[in-house]
């Protein structure tokens, strides 16, 4: 039953005082309690009666309303006998987290209203509850273990004609029964459930797309090792995989959700298998970059490289070229921060997922991933198969082949920008560094440092989810950024002030004379012939211009310092 129709019953006597728009909620049960910490005893989707003598002031009620929001309660109901009216306090609490919150009339009793939720629950699942057993019978041995996620997705078409996908957190299908969910589809459904789920809405979430409506189920460990309910959900929303089914759930019956509930349970089982398989090539990576970072001998790092080749590409003969990708996923405005999340393990697991061929499908398709992390940083190692080439003398020529044919980082964040940047919202950033191909064990340091550069300039760019890649790194221009202010007024002060003051004194035009100078590669007459000057007057202004600053405009290493000091001015 829905909490709409208790709220339309009168005789017992509910009066609404906040989550009009969470009505729509099924109520499986009720539960009478005055513990500070019921939480043991719910299992989501109940009615919770209370008379508040849990509260002894106006700090219990944010950690009681947290326990129940965190545990999938339906609704609280509370009584007006105790205290006269319901504390301020309690609505506030129940308000932040769309608890709907009832008073209860004095004049019922708490056993009336549990009587009629019973006796409404059992009725409407009793017409049901034989269909439902034997289903949850048949998933439950069918799958996953039995054949993956797709027998139980065939099992809900040939039961209950409903066609539905499991989708990663970008949009990519892992399972479907039948045809498959286009792509731009599964983006666009990713990014709604990933908003969803970020503004708190609890699921299923309703989406349409071309017309057509989708109900969105997400996929969380519900088992004894599930995360506490007070977990930040910035720690798992760019992670949890999600259910679309291609039907509206906001009229159906409760024992329908519940089957609905329990599909996504089983196919979390799938998702546990998964991350277990990743462990192998998660320790991998960790190895292989800890030797890196701790300066070992590449002979060392070859021969982990070696050990880790064959995990990573089963069947590969010849040592296969790598590039390295690093990624942060940063909270907070500003780059702030948000305390007592861990950036890292979040980065590496939306690293795996951006990986991904996105034209794969299936929960083993990042089987040749190895990603690490550290701090708030996750580091992918990617092997690329190394190609045969026709001269055995062109090893320079094969491996820029190699190299082009590699990770680029715009293309990894093409497909996956929409729905990650709904994950973000308002107060996360994703940023990606991408490095060259290295043949060898020597250029694994480097190749890391460049990736971690090129992340540093993708952070320095606006967007909630940038990238860039190793090509980007060779301007000048990129690196300006990262030069401190305090260094970059000192360094342009002391090269550009004598200038900028003897302009101002004698309107001699010395900046844009040098500014052109440099432009014209030093030549004389093209820069005297832009400035619409005699040579001799040129050659005046240079030397007024080395003379106050002690620099040769003959030199290289001056010549590139006014070009900094005029491009960081």
């Amino acid at each position: 039953m829905r909490l709409r129709a208790l709220l339309e019953t009168d005789a017992l006597g509910l009066r609404l005082l906040g989550g009009e728009d969470e009505l729509d909620r099924t109520v499986r049960g009720v539960m009478t309690t005055d513990l500070r910490d019921p939480s043991r005893y719910l299992s989501g989707g109940e009615l919770v009666l209370t008379g508040l003598a849990w509260r002894r002031d106006a700090h219990d009620s944010e950690p009681f309303v947290r326990i129940l929001s965190g545990a999938g309660v339906a609704g609280l109901a509370a009584g007006e006998a105790e205290l006269g009216a319901i504390p301020d306090d309690l609505v506030q609490a129940c308000l932040r987290h769309r608890l709907p919150l009832f008073a209860v009339n004095e004049s019922v009793a708490f056993a009336t209203i549990t009587e009629h939720v019973v006796r409404q629950v059992s009725g409407e699942r009793a017409g049901d509850l034989a269909a439902v057993v034997d289903r949850h019978r048949r998933l439950m041995t069918s799958g996953p273990a039995g054949g993956g996620p797709e027998v139980v997705l065939d099992l809900l078409g040939s039961d209950l004609d409903l066609h539905a996908w499991v989708l990663s957190p970008t949009g990519r299908q892992i399972a479907g029964a039948g045809d498959p969910l286009p792509a731009e589809t599964g983006a666009l459904l990713a990014g709604e459930h990933l908003s969803a789920t970020r503004t708190g809405r609890r699921g299923p979430h309703r989406a349409a797309v071309s017309g057509t409506t989708y109900s969105l189920f997400p996929i969380r460990n519900t088992g004894r090792g599930a995360a506490p309910a007070s977990r930040d959900v910035r720690e798992t929303v760019l992670s949890d995989w999600l259910l679309a089914v291609e039907a509206d759930a906001g009229d159906w019956p409760a024992a329908r959700l519940d089957l609905l509930q329990g599909v996504t349970q089983l196919i979390a089982v799938e998702r546990d298998r998964r991350d277990a398989a990743r462990t192998v090539r998660r320790r991998l990576a960790q190895e292989v970059l800890e030797l890196v970072q701790t300066g070992a001998a590449p002979a060392e790092i070859a021969a982990r490289l070696r050990v880790a080749a064959p995990v990573l590409l089963p069947g590969l003969g010849t040592a296969p070229h790598w590039q390295v990708v690093v990624a942060r996923v940063e909270w907070g405005e500003g780059g702030t921060g948000a305390p007592g999340i861990e950036a890292g393990p979040v980065a590496q697991s939306l690293l795996e997922e951006i990986l991904v061929d996105p034209a794969t499908s299936g929960p083993d398709s990042a089987d040749r991933i190895a990603v690490a992390h550290t701090g708030d940083e996750a580091i992918a190692l990617v092997p690329l198969p190394a190609r045969p080439e026709p001269e055995a003398d062109a090893e320079e020529d094969g491996a820029a082949r190699t190299a082009g044919s590699g990770l680029h980082a715009d293309a990894l964040l093409s497909s996956v920008r929409g729905p990650l940047s709904a994950g973000l919202a308002d107060d996360g950033r994703l940023t990606l560094g991408v490095s060259a191909a290295v043949h060898s064990a020597d250029g694994l340091r480097g190749a890391l440092e460049e990736a971690r550069h090129a992340r540093r300039v993708a952070a320095a760019r606006p967007g909630r989810v940038c990238a860039a890649g190793h090509h980007e790194l060779a301007s000048h221009v990129l690196l300006l950024p990262f030069v401190p202010d305090d260094v970059r007024r000192a360094f342009t002060a002391r090269l550009l002030d004598p200038l900028r003051d003897y302009d101002r004194r004698h309107r001699a035009e010395l900046i844009p004379t040098l500014e052109a100078f440099l432009d014209c590669d030093g030549s004389w007459t093209r820069c005297a012939a832009r400035l619409h000057l005699h040579v001799n007057t040129l050659r005046y202004r240079v030397g007024r211009i080395e003379q106050l600053t002690g620099r040769d405009l003959s030199r290289l290493e001056d010549k590139l310092d006014f070009f900094l000091a005029l491009r960081m001015s």
